[in-house]
């Protein structure tokens, strides 16, 4: 049996960060992850997407970003699980948790957090008879390696930050980006609209709204798209592409998570947003984007904040007697388990009692 202080289960960037914030209050993590490797979506889906509300970047990839939280964890030396799924829960009588994975891996702690992001996912597909036939052969539904687009004609569908964002990014990198959105207005970032308007009047992208991909032909591969405009039906476009990729977003599940007992709330868990983000159920809590509350954000930075302030209900709930004084992390740097330290420069820092 595995057993630690606090039991992670996702380990994408709202959990990695979560072993920051326990690793200063002594707290140690273990982490339980269906992935084979810790990042969640970042790693898994998009690792070279530049994301650009991380504060203090103004665009880092998301590969990137976890590769900087694996290094900034490394002092408090996490345990991981990965490769396998958080299955059941038990709650013993002394109050500490059992979580089994479905291979039968054993864990214990007295406290749980779920940071699963999204659950399990799968994209979303438009409803086009013979995709299935170009998948792999010029259709994607996720990009991890955006290189394979250079000097490609290259068609993208969609509304959101996704859509708008790799837009953008492969306006550098294919000879050809078109954009094809079945609304004028976009669900993005406003700022990513304007970026995508900007490459539209500087000719680097053909923006075709509101329009919707009707057909895909091709032979042994995809060829082309055949685009139609919203209210024209006599007028379709036909366009030779190289790549079609519809990104839709994601078609999340919460898994066995959803079985345990919590509040569910439109595929996500409900949590107390006034306090620490602790589900209906002491002593397990909820944090990231498998989470909501009244008027919740799905960004990784609001993720970052609420693994903050469950880590410091957490150590309250571990350690009932204690009175913890919080510093900043200025004071004395940062000392990891096996005792080394990276110190911090000298400054005036204040301690809240």
């Amino acid at each position: 049996m595995i057993k630690t202080d606090i039991l992670i289960i996702g380990a994408g960037p709202t959990g990695l960060f979560a072993v920051f914030e326990a690793g200063l209050l002594k707290l140690k993590c273990h982490l339980i992850d269906a992935l084979p490797q810790p990042g969640g979506q970042c790693s898994e889906i998009y690792p070279k997407k530049p994301i650009y509300d991380i504060p203090g970047f103004p665009d880092i990839l998301a590969g990137e970003l976890v590769d900087n939280l694996m290094e900034q964890i490394k002092p408090f030396q996490p345990g991981f699980t990965l490769g396998e799924r958080a299955e059941t829960i038990d709650k013993l009588e002394d109050g500490t948790f059992v979580v089994t994975t479905n291979k039968g891996t054993v864990h214990s702690a007295p406290i749980v957090a779920i940071a699963g992001g999204l659950g399990s996912f799968e994209p979303r597909k438009p409803l086009l008879e013979n995709i299935s036939e170009f998948e792999d052969k010029g259709v994607a539904y996720i990009i991890k390696d955006p290189e394979i687009y250079r000097d490609k004609k290259v068609v993208i569908a969609g509304g959101g930050d996704s859509a708008l964002d790799w837009s953008i990014f492969l306006a550098e990198v294919a000879s050809e980006v078109t954009l094809v959105h079945r609304r004028n207005e976009f669900r993005g970032a406003l700022d990513s609209v304007e970026k995508v308007q900007d490459l539209k009047n500087a000719g680097k992208i053909n923006l075709i709204t509101p329009a919707e991909i009707v057909a895909l032909k091709g032979n042994e591969r995809l060829e082309k798209v055949v685009i139609q405009r919203a209210g024209d039906n006599d007028n379709e476009i036909s366009l030779a592409v190289d790549n079609f990729i519809p990104l839709f977003g994601l078609s999340p599940k919460l898994g066995p998570i959803a079985d345990w007992g919590l509040q569910i709330e439109k595929n996500a868990i409900k949590v107390d947003n006034t306090l620490d983000y602790q589900t209906n159920i002491p002593g397990i809590y909820a944090i990231g984007d498998v989470n909501t509350y009244p008027g919740k954000l799905k960004l990784i930075l609001c993720g970052f904040h609420e693994a903050t302030l469950m880590c410091q209900s957490a150590y309250q709930r571990i350690f009932p007697d204690k009175k913890y004084v919080m510093k900043y992390t200025t004071v004395g740097g940062v000392t990891g388990f096996d005792g080394s330290k990276k110190e911090a420069p000298k400054a005036v820092v204040k301690a809240i009692e």
